[in-house]
């Protein structure tokens, strides 16, 4: 459901999937695998657009942001594994 416009001007709140995507959840090794995976995938994607052969650009865009919410789950995972083991001692 889109945003709808009242007569007054304003914005109807949206309404939210009933079916929204499940969180997976991943060990760091994981996460780094597949942010390797996303590199190496990223890297070919910009040779074939260097050389004219890419259809979508935007592929690039997309890969680019992947990448980086892989490395803040990265981060956020070895944060929470410091802040376990501060808390054991």
């Amino acid at each position: 459901m889109a945003n709808t416009i009242s007569k007054a001007g304003a914005k109807a709140p949206v309404a939210k999937a009933k079916n929204a995507k499940a969180v997976e959840v991943k060990t760091v090794e994981q996460l780094n695998d597949d942010l390797i995976a996303l590199l190496a995938e990223n890297l070919e994607s910009r040779r074939s657009h260097q050389l004219g052969e890419l259809v979508n650009p935007h592929v690039l865009t997309v890969q680019r942001k992947n990448i980086a919410r892989l490395h803040t789950a990265i981060a956020a995972a070895n944060r929470e594994a410091e802040s376990s083991i501060k808390e054991d001692k």
